[in-house]
């Protein structure tokens, strides 16, 4: 009696001597409660479980069930199901079309448009994001974006957005088709084609030159298509001959009408080493006699040039005075206030010219000009005005006379 009555006590004393123990069997005996599913798929899901205990998903449209373990299926496969399945009201109909309004370009207020059919294609949808990259000069990376994508799954959820690296392939897949047909058309459909070439050197020294082909179609419209953008060896005459020669027989173009090219000496010898080799071809007009057409943009320009030289001082001085209003905002301040003292009535402001580029010069001069009353009020309300620009005296720099301004208004009319 005693032995027995001493293995319950033994029993009931192992357990109060280790707590951590029993407080294991409580947890564990308990059920933990189950995390509400995060993920949008279990929307069109539902959860249950088969005979082994595997959870599985049934679809609420088509009934399909698929296995759903956390740990090893995920919910990627009950993603790609959705997209795909038929009886889900989401998704339509890949080959039937619809019709599409398009409202008429410039009368979108009106209600006028056109009525078209419409239907889902993958690869025109990605050959239309290829020529948008190509004509709004978009990077490769952008199709990557979140704007872009969140875009696309609004406007179009179907569609499967490409990486960069297959934009970039598809926009040289696209160059390459249009190459081919311009191709066919210098040599079936096109009669004679008009060059024009230019090259310069870029900031890390390296010759550039660019191929341009001026033709007209059988419907008489005028185009312009650039056949060619490269490196070159040097700006030597004979370099350029050989690479517009390369080119032109690349394209299967032999029958050249004129090219136009800048008064520049290598061109002279560019332009004759083309000549004997479109003799030699036997397509030339008039033993190229006239092939070699002068820059009428690039004559005036050196004809422009001259004449600012004639002026040069006065300009200058106009380029000091519009550099010392615009180098503060205060002074810019202090300027607008004495245009509106002045009642000048003008929107535009002062604008410094490009060195390079006389048309900009001629714009400096042509908003100088309209401030003529304003620029006078300035040098009273500012002490500072006259004494700087006046200061460079002996490079001839000062703030501009009356002689200055009747120079510039006849400039400015020339121009």
């Amino acid at each position: 009696m005693s032995q027995e009555g001493e293995a319950p006590n033994l029993i009931s004393s192992e357990q109060s001597s280790n707590p951590t123990d029993s407080n294991q069997t409580v947890r564990t005996a308990r059920k933990r409660k189950g995390m509400k599913p995060r993920s949008d798929v279990w929307d069109h899901f539902t959860k249950s479980a088969d005979e082994v205990g595997e959870p599985k998903a049934s679809c609420k449209y088509c009934e399909r069930e698929f296995c759903c373990d956390p740990k090893k299926n995920g919910t990627t496969s009950l993603r790609n199901h959705i997209t795909l399945c038929k009886k889900f009201p989401g998704n339509m109909n890949t080959t039937q079309t619809q019709l599409n309004y398009q409202p008429i370009k410039g009368q979108e207020g009106d209600g006028s448009g056109t009525i078209s059919i419409w239907k889902f294609d993958q690869e025109a949808i990605r050959n239309a994001l290829a020529r948008m990259i190509i004509i709004d000069e978009l990077p490769f990376k952008s199709v990557e974006k979140e704007g872009f994508r969140h875009l696309m799954s609004v406007a179009c959820p179907r569609f499967h957005i490409p990486s960069r690296s297959t934009v970039a392939r598809d926009c040289y897949q696209f160059f390459l088709e249009k190459r081919s047909k311009l191709k066919k058309f210098f040599r079936h459909s096109c009669q004679r084609i008009s060059l024009t070439t230019d090259t310069w050197s870029s900031l890390q020294k390296i010759n550039y030159m660019c191929l341009t082909a001026h033709y007209i179609d059988s419907d008489w419209k005028l185009h312009k298509k650039i056949l060619n953008f490269c490196p070159i060896s040097s700006h030597k005459g004979e370099a350029l001959g050989k690479a517009n020669e390369k080119c032109l027989l690349d394209w299967g173009i032999d029958r050249v009408f004129i090219v136009t090219v800048d008064n520049a000496s290598s061109n002279d010898v560019a332009v004759g080493y083309l000549r004997r080799r479109l003799i030699n071809w036997g397509s030339s007009i008039l033993q190229g006699k006239f092939l070699h057409v002068r820059c009428v943009a690039h004559i005036i320009n050196l004809v422009v040039c001259d004449g600012l030289k004639e002026v040069e001082i006065a300009i200058d001085r106009f380029q000091a005075a519009v550099k010392y209003v615009r180098s503060s905002p205060a002074r810019l301040k202090l300027f607008k206030k004495c245009v509106e003292n002045e009642r000048i009535k003008s929107k535009s402001l002062l604008c410094l010219d490009v060195s390079t580029r006389w048309n900009s010069t001629y714009l400096m001069l042509k908003s100088v000009e309209k401030f003529e009353k304003a620029f006078y009020r300035f040098d009273v309300e500012d002490p500072f005005f006259s004494g700087e620009l006046d200061s460079g005296d002996v490079d001839g720099i000062r703030k501009p006379d009356h002689e200055d301004w009747e120079k510039v208004r006849k400039m400015a009319t020339l121009l």
